[in-house]
């Protein structure tokens, strides 16, 4: 991946999200010369990291420095005293990237000023290089611009625009929190195998193999999930039994509309 000839990418946080950003960026190719990590103290495997590939590191913003991209990935509860500090390295050709969970546009804007901003909205299989990003980005996103955030982010897996600042949101609901819910999905699963007689640790080891290979399964079949939930439900059987509670129309699909909708519920307040 060739590096924007802006600037340097400035990495704001190295922490679990920033770090597997910045293993990825390393991997696909980027000179650790081109990256500059503002971090007050990297643990110690994101320092070496840093320091074997020749990354420079920083604890404040270097003076004299406008960098072709900032990549924010600070908690949300920080962003209000990290940011300020940082207006100085924001030049005419810079591109803010913002993967802080509901921190809007008009929020970063309110510390670095009007500059071409995207919100991304990663989730924690990133760090494994298996996430899926949702991103947008404001009118001042040049084309080259994007698509060069576009490469920055798909290192952590595929990414998706949405057409509104507001679909962050609900990307944030679906996508964002969903690794949680999957890993709630095998406690249940595995608290039922509980109950119905099986050892708890085997119960456990039963549900999360089968959602891990599931997972992988559905990540390699060209066939979609209603495609690959039919081909293992024969008829009058087993399989079917269960998903006549789980389709049911007090079942899953009810449950999972009232949850989502408060995910982003609590996402647009957490937004303002």
């Amino acid at each position: 991946m060739s590096v924007a000839a802006s600037g340097p990418i400035v990495l704001i946080g190295a922490g679990n999200m920033g770090g597997a950003m910045l293993a990825g960026w390393l991997k696909s190719g980027i000179s650790g010369a081109s990256v500059i990590v503002i971090d007050p103290g990297p643990q110690p495997a994101m320092a070496k990291l840093i320091a074997d590939n020749g990354v420079r590191h920083e604890t404040a913003a270097p003076e004299g420095v406008k960098a072709g991209v900032i990549f924010v990935a600070v908690k949300p509860q920080v962003i209000d005293q990290v940011l300020p500090p940082l207006k100085e390295l924001v030049g005419p050709e810079t591109v803010i990237v913002s993967v802080a969970a509901g921190k809007t546009i008009a929020n970063l804007e309110s510390h670095l000023g009007e500059a071409a901003t995207v919100r991304a909205m990663p989730n924690t299989p990133a760090m494994i290089g298996r996430g899926v990003t949702g991103a947008y980005a404001n009118a001042r996103v040049t084309d080259a611009q994007r698509d060069f955030v576009h490469a920055l982010l798909k290192v952590s897996g595929p990414v998706e625009w949405v057409a509104s600042e507001g679909d962050i949101d609900a990307v944030t609901a679906v996508s964002g929190s969903g690794p949680a819910y999957v890993f709630y999905l095998v406690e249940c699963m595995a608290e039922a195998g509980r109950k119905a007689g099986l050892p708890a640790d085997l119960a456990m080891r039963l549900a999360r193999e089968t959602v891990a290979g599931a997972g992988e399964l559905l990540h390699q079949s060209p066939d979609d999930a209603s495609r690959l939930r039919q081909n293992v439900t024969s008829p009058g059987g087993t399989t079917a039994a269960a998903l006549s509670v789980l389709m049911a129309d007090d079942g899953m699909q009810p449950l999972f509309d009232k949850a989502i909708a408060a995910a982003r519920s609590r996402a647009e307040e957490l937004a303002g």
